[in-house]
């Protein structure tokens, strides 16, 4: 009869007495050399095929004398099949050649044109690269987006942290995209001044206008820059707008009155406010409520819908303080909630009835131009400053005069004169 053990089995009863079917049997195989399943003849009275003397010439007398005799066994094994590396060093090899080849000026523009998210992507990371190498494939890039840009509408949200900048881009996002619209929303995160590093989590609190498929969500750092945007935003527009998307939406980081540099690079500049939150007093100061195109009190729902329209009628007052905007169209000041979508409509059909208005009156083409005008001025100022701390004695000049300054010997505009003379351009 045949009965098979395994390994552990063979090894643990080895050399002891066992009870099989109510007969007593002993194992004299050595089980040291076996890594398989071991088939062990055993005697059985019940069969009456075997006595005592078969069983030991079948497993050989002398094996029971010389334990170190190799047991030869009928069983034809297999070997097995070699495993496999837990890395596949092929495809870690195609992986590293792939990210090697960069994609040429011609692919990142085509695959812009086509709608593709990664390679437009990876085009707005270049564009945001200080790298020399990455900045001029970016110009390159720019130059040969820019013929299908401008056809886009470009509007600016901004407000004080906390009154709901996400919530109110993903209710407006959702409703453009139910009108057959397609947008990108470009959300600048605020960058720490101490490790340089930004969240980006913007896109966390659009969960639904994430996943349309009609919308394109973008994060950046500020990374140093003033005014609530990035560094770059303008030319991340450009590429959205060769991409098809004719709606973008510029949340900025909500610092305040000062958040105002988004103004000269959108067309229509919405100003989000709370209801009771003492803000309204801020309308007789000269600083970004002069510049809102329109003014929306958000979270006007429950309990806060008669503050806010209380505060509707007090920015309204405010307002008449400006003199009249050069674009010809008067500032107006609504209410919406985020939460239940209310007024999400009319605040675009305000935006609508803005570009309708500043198109026939010719502003919103010149407005376009004097955004290019102050493009201009600006990367000349950026590459002056870049070009002059990036001088071999510029370091050592510095540190020299900068001691000068502490210790009192010359005055911070003595010394910045003599260093702008010593290192004329």
């Amino acid at each position: 009869m045949l009965y098979q053990l395994s390994y552990g089995e063979v090894w643990g009863c080895k050399d002891r007495n066992f009870l099989l079917n109510d007969n007593s049997c002993k194992c004299n195989i050595s089980a040291r050399d076996f890594s398989v399943l071991l088939i062990v003849v055993c005697y059985a009275e019940a069969l009456g095929d075997f006595n005592h003397d078969s069983r030991l010439a079948a497993y050989g007398e002398n094996n029971a004398m010389n334990p170190k005799q190799e047991f030869k066994s009928a069983l034809n094994v297999m070997d097995g099949v070699e495993q496999p590396d837990k890395i596949n060093t092929d495809a870690v090899i195609k992986l590293k050649a792939k990210r090697g080849q960069a994609l040429r000026t011609e692919e990142f523009v085509s695959g812009i044109r086509s709608g593709n998210r990664t390679i437009l992507s990876k085009a707005i990371t270049l564009i945001e690269s200080s790298l020399h190498t990455h900045q001029q494939k970016a110009q390159e890039i720019i130059n040969a987006c820019l013929p299908y840009s401008g056809k886009s509408v470009r509007i600016g949200i901004t407000g004080v942290p906390g009154v709901g900048k996400s919530t109110f881009i993903e209710a407006l996002g959702m409703f453009l995209s139910s009108e057959g619209h397609h947008i990108a929303v470009l959300a600048i995160d605020p960058s720490s001044t101490k490790s340089k590093g930004s969240i980006l989590g913007d896109k966390t609190r659009m969960e639904e206008l994430s996943v349309n498929p009609d919308a394109y969500i973008r994060p950046s750092p500020s990374a140093g820059s003033l005014g609530g945007v990035a560094r770059k935003t303008r030319e991340t527009i450009i590429l959205c707008e060769a991409a098809g998307f004719d709606v973008i939406l510029v949340e900025t980081v909500g610092v305040g009155q000062s958040e105002t540099t988004v103004r000269s690079m959108v067309d229509f500049f919405l100003l989000l406010m709370l209801a009771g939150a003492g803000d309204e007093l801020q309308g007789i100061k000269r600083g970004i409520m002069e510049m809102a195109d329109a003014i929306i009190i958000n979270k006007a729902d429950g309990d806060n819908i008669n503050k806010a329209k209380t505060a509707t009628m007090e920015y309204k007052n405010a307002l008449h303080l400006y003199p009249p905007a050069e674009s010809g169209w008067n500032p107006v000041v609504d209410i919406c909630s985020s939460q239940t979508r209310m007024g999400i409509e009319s605040v675009w059909n305000y935006i609508s009835s803005f570009t309708e208005t500043t198109k026939s009156n010719g502003y919103f083409e010149r407005q376009r131009k004097e955004q290019f005008r102050q493009v201009l001025t600006e990367t000349i100022d950026q590459a002056l400053k870049r070009e002059f701390y990036g001088r071999k004695n510029i370091a050592q000049a510095l540190a020299y005069y900068e001691k000068e300054v502490l210790a009192g010997n010359l005055s911070p505009y003595t010394a910045a004169a003599a260093l702008l003379t010593k290192n004329k351009f």
